[in-house]
């Protein structure tokens, strides 16, 4: 607690006991606060100032205990500096100094401006060593009887600070002297306070920068600390909080507040208060005992900070998971205070602050005005608590610009219905630094927000897992039937031979830079693609005292604490909402209601180690619980509560580690005179900004360093650095609706509230336009062709404002600075595009020279090329009406991506493409699961290497092992779902890839047994027989009946059609 450090309001520089002459002192200053000490005395003295003639100021020795004197002050604010241990006496025509030797050398200097100022001539009384000072205390008490006899029959009255007790052998022999004087003693202490009330305009500067010192602490320092020690469950008291706390604010670059430390002091010993244990007294201290944050706890912080011996101070209560009664209580007490803060008006009395505030609770909480503090505050300047401004009820006093309030209002000895005695009781404080202006006021320590959002906290003991990758549905290997085919169109063969030699000498090249990579280390660092969030230990309660009471042996969600109490033998068990997986209901025919619940086991598929599984390797899990139950209304009341509470986890903690993995980006150099920005008018942004008010559409503008996209909101506002962005793209509208510039950086951005790494500007070429009537209009309408003709002017003109856009920030992207960059608007090119689906809807992809994108739809897609590994076309086959491209990336680390349903009649050219830009690709008929295949060979890369790289993929290699696989394939049978006659109509989209291939194998077979037209008892016979092969011999009447009436129907087929199909086995 900063020992050995001066505490009488000066900063430990600020003595000049043991400086000497190092110091100045501010004559001007001294002049001008002289003549103020003067004016009051005369204007007040018999109201404030005890009707005294004469002012008699002893200061006492410095001390090692915090403390706030009138004597100090009265030094500091008139001289610049304490002078400890030193007498003053002020007179109408004197000025008597009672002090060490080299006090009196550097008080020498107000001699002459002490004269000119208000007419007093200095006398200095130096006390050696050896002396006691009697001599020199009977000079000035002489010195003053004569002024006395001069000025006035009667005995002089001596004004003195009568509460501060002497201290040390001078004041003590000097209070003496002055009680046996027979002198009259008044008390100044009123007089001095009114002099110190309205500050000047140096005083109100000390004072903000004490506050944001103060409210910087808050925000940069105590905030973080907090969080910090409450997400990693850190077992820190209050008392070593409050010197963490005070050692940030001495030094005051760990806060990045730029004030030198040396003009730095605390106010007061930084004070924590938690547990249920609270005072709100400013006399309060941080005590030894740990901080308290589990559900329903109240954390008080306060601190204080001085610069240059002016004081400031900011309080601020921390929720955490708060109960109802708490959340209301401080907002009421929110409003109350801003209510005070808003009644600091010049004019108004001070207690009209107190009242307001008053006002606000009798009407919004009445059962509360009992527990409100009785004052709102105090003034506040070089004294903490300056006496005579306490705003109270009764204080009459009116306010004045320059007067500074520590406005500090709070509820004390609250109650909320908990049985644990540390969140039971409760106590709520706000205090912020108030200045008085000339019209109204300003809050010093705006810094440090007490808005609920930024107070009220719900902390969740784990992040949550990440999202896992959406995995797409994959045919299963014994579901899918294929037959092997040649190509026969001659004319393609010698373009196919020289596409097949390239790609042959490609996988070889390909292979031995995956060699040498892998040899290397890279993207060998195992299967991180979904690695957890860094989590804290999940803990739902401290003990079993936290535990809410138990109603009855029920399931119970406890939404504070973010945790589920599941009744397991006679006990309720609490689990975090975190651990839980999955949680499903269902109802038996017994009307008995099922929950299942499945947690998240460590070691499973999906389920990687985080930092909870490998602190505790020894620990058992439970995997599943199941529970019964009669009441199906609170198995589903409790199913959703579950769900719903897990999805609110997972949004929050989605969110907050979002923000935290942003790169902070360089600050926009707006263009100056001499380089007016490119502009780009009317554009409209994806992904849109946040919130319910009406879209905009903006501008965006090219500055120096990179671009600037605004609406007319000012908070609508987006930076793009040039050094982030990584790819940048100019669509112009062709057969699309929109023309647009889309940037995909490297490091994520937040626009609005959302976290992207793709901004796109657009405009749409023409609008959508319903007619109205229905009817067709013909091709030769005048009005249609004109309508046609200006949407065509319209898209042209958008296309060339684009296009003259670009061209200029081609051209600065061409100058010396941004050469390193390699920027340049790269536009696709629609001939080489093909139709797919890479995320859920069918889009139009199209290849540019550096990347594959799909720029129109949303979700966006962007890949670099230079980033693919190989590219895989999965379910290649003949008869087939789609095929997907799976794409492997260097990082094997990342997940593939599939670009699903791109039409057969795209197989040539996409495969062309890859051959002209030197990618590898493979052929296969299934769709393989990459992630295993990834992982075993990262995992052992040295025997990938030796067993041929990526020649596993090779089709052509494998076609014999392929009919082999084909041959002794089982697992298909028939479903009973089958059409009841056979149809040609291979058109839907909507049959599965088994269904058309198994299909398309027996129309092949109907085709050989066309001619034999067998009969109805022979079909019967064989189906009975494949039956008995298959084991199925349990099959319903029921079955067998629709069995023999789709056979049925199928024979009485006419001569045009297929012959019926004989089931098969596989």
């Amino acid at each position: 607690m900063a020992e050995n450090r001066n505490r009488n309001g000066a900063p430990a520089n600020g003595k000049a006991s043991g400086a000497g002459n190092a110091y100045n002192i501010d004559l001007e200053g001294y002049s001008r606060r002289l003549k103020a000490l003067y004016s009051k005395w005369s204007e007040h003295k018999s109201d404030l100032w005890a009707s005294a003639d004469v002012l008699a100021i002893a200061t006492p020795p410095p001390s090692d205990d915090l403390r706030y004197l009138k004597s100090s002050a009265l030094n500091i604010w008139l001289l610049g500096y304490e002078f400890p241990e030193t007498i003053m006496v002020f007179m109408s025509k004197q000025l008597h100094f009672l002090c060490s030797q080299k006090k009196a050398s550097l008080l020498e200097a107000v001699k002459k401006s002490s004269k000119e100022a208000v007419g007093a001539e200095v006398f200095m009384h130096v006390k050696a060593k050896s002396e006691d000072g009697s001599a020199q205390a009977d000079a000035i008490l002489r010195a003053i009887r004569a002024q006395s006899k001069l000025e006035s029959p009667d005995n002089p009255v001596v004004g003195y600070i009568a509460r501060e007790v002497p201290e040390g052998n001078l004041l003590e022999m000097w209070a003496e002297k002055l009680k046996n004087s027979n002198f009259q003693l008044g008390d100044i202490t009123n007089g001095l306070s009114d002099l110190f009330a309205a500050k000047d305009g140096n005083e109100i500067t000390n004072v903000k920068k004490a506050a944001y010192l103060t409210a910087s602490v808050m925000k940069n320092y105590v905030v973080p600390k907090l969080e910090k020690v409450i997400d990693e469950e850190k077992q820190v008291s209050h008392s070593m909080l409050m010197d963490d706390t005070e050692k940030a604010i001495l030094e005051p670059t760990k806060v990045k507040v730029k004030l030198k430390a040396e003009n730095v002091d605390i106010c007061y010993p930084p004070i924590f208060q938690s547990g249920g244990n609270f005072d709100l007294k400013p006399s309060a201290s941080s005590d030894d005992k740990h901080l308290y944050y589990d559900s329903a706890s109240v954390i008080i912080c306060a601190i204080g900070s001085r610069y240059n011996s002016y004081c400031s101070n900011v309080a601020r209560t921390f929720l955490i998971d708060s109960t109802p009664t708490q959340g209301r209580s401080y907002e009421i007490l929110l409003k109350a205070h801003e209510a005070a803060i808003g009644a600091l008006k010049p004019g108004n009395k001070v207690s009209a602050v107190y009242q307001a505030a008053l006002a606000v609770v009798e009407k919004d909480a009445p059962d509360l005005v009992p527990n409100l503090t009785k004052t709102a505050g105090t003034g506040i300047g070089l004294e903490f608590r300056e006496s005579g401004l306490s705003l109270n009820a009764k204080n009459d006093r009116l306010l004045k610009p320059g007067m500074v309030f520590n406005v500090a209002l709070g509820f004390q000895n609250l109650q909320t219905q908990s049985k644990n005695p540390k969140s039971q009781n409760f106590s709520l404080l706000l205090a912020d630094t108030v200045i008085v202006t000339e019209k109204g006021h300003d809050v010093a320590t705006f810094l440090s927000s007490k808005a609920v959002k930024d107070v009220a906290y719900s902390f969740n003991e784990d992040e949550e897992e990440d999202e896992l990758p959406k995995v797409k549905a994959e045919a299963n290997g014994n579901e899918s039937l294929y037959v092997k085919t040649l190509r026969s169109d001659n004319q393609e063969i010698s373009k196919e031979e020289l596409r097949r030699q390239h790609q042959a000498e490609l996988a070889r090249q390909k292979n031995e830079e995956t060699a040498r990579r892998l040899a290397g280390g890279g993207s060998v660092a195992g299967d991180n693609r979904t690695a957890a969030k860094t989590s804290s230990e999940l803990i739902a309660y401290k003990n079993v005292n936290d535990l809410p009471p138990p109603r009855e042996m029920m399931i119970q969600v406890d939404q504070k604490n973010e945790a589920i109490l599941l009744p397991i033998h006679g006990s309720m068990v609490p689990f975090h909402v975190a651990t839980v997986k999955t949680v499903s209901s269902q109802q038996d025919t017994n009307r008995n209601c099922y929950i299942r619940i499945i947690f998240n086991v460590p070691g499973t598929p999906f389920n990687p180690h985080d930092a909870n599984t490998l602190k505790n390797q020894g620990a058992i899990y439970l995997k599943e619980v199941s529970f019964r139950s009669k009441d199906p209304r609170h198995i589903s009341e409790v199913v959703q509560l579950i769900k719903t509470l897990r999805r609110n986890v997972m949004a929050r903690e989605s969110e907050r580690a979002e923000r935290a993995t942003l790169v902070t980006q360089e600050k926009l150099v707006l263009a100056g005179n001499k380089f007016k920005p490119i502009r780009l008018t009317d554009l409209w942004i994806r992904p849109s900004f946040g919130g319910r008010a009406r879209k905009l559409t903006g501008s965006l503008e090219a500055h120096t360093n990179g671009f600037r996209y605004s609406t007319s909101r000012p908070d609508e506002r987006v930076d793009i650095m040039y050094g982030n962005i990584k790819h940048a793209f100019f669509q112009p509208a062709e057969k699309e609706m929109i023309t647009l510039l889309h940037f995909h950086l490297h490091n994520h951005i937040m626009v609005g509230n959302k976290k992207t790494k793709d901004v796109q500007f657009y405009v749409e070429v023409m609008d959508v336009v319903q007619t109205l009537g229905g009817g067709k209009r013909s091709a030769y309408d005048p009005d249609e062709i004109e309508e046609e003709q200006r949407e065509r002017d319209r898209k042209n003109k958008i296309n060339m404002d684009f296009q003259n856009f670009v061209n200029r920030v081609n051209d600065l992207w061409g100058q010396p600075q941004f050469k390193g960059l390699d920027l340049e608007f790269d536009q696709p090119l629609r001939e080489l595009g093909f139709h797919g689906v890479p995320y859920k809807a069918s889009a139009f992809i199209v290849p540019t020279s550096s990347c594959l994108v799909e720029l129109v739809e949303t979700p966006f897609l962007v890949i670099t090329l230079s980033e693919i590994e190989i590219v895989n076309l999965e379910r290649v086959g003949l008869g087939q009406k789609n095929f997907d491209m799976t794409i492997v990336f260097k990082d094997f680390k990342r997940d593939v991506l599939r670009i699903d349903s791109i039409p057969s009649t795209s197989l040539d050219s996409i495969k062309e493409w890859l051959d002209t830009i030197d990618l590898k690709y493979y052929e296969s008929r299934l769709n393989l699961n990459w992630r295993p295949i990834l992982k075993t060979i990262t995992d052992d890369p040295q025997r990938f290497i030796e067993d041929g790289g990526w020649e596993f993929l090779n089709m052509e290699a494998s076609d014999s092992d392929t009919e082999n696989t084909e041959d002794s394939d089982q697992g298909y049978e028939p479903s009973d779902a089958e059409p009841e006659s056979v149809s040609e109509d291979d058109d839907s989209d909507s049959e599965s890839l088994v269904e058309s291939e198994d299909e398309e194998e027996e129309d092949s077979e109907e085709d050989s047994e066309e001619e034999k037209g067998k009969t109805w008892e022979e079909l019967e016979r064989e189906a009975s027989n494949a039956d008995r092969e298959k084991g199925d011999e349990s099959d319903s009447e029921e079955e067998r009946r629709r069995r023999k009436m789709k056979a049925f129907g199928k024979s009485r087929v006419g001569s045009g059609s297929s012959a019926p199909k004989r089931p098969k086995l596989r």
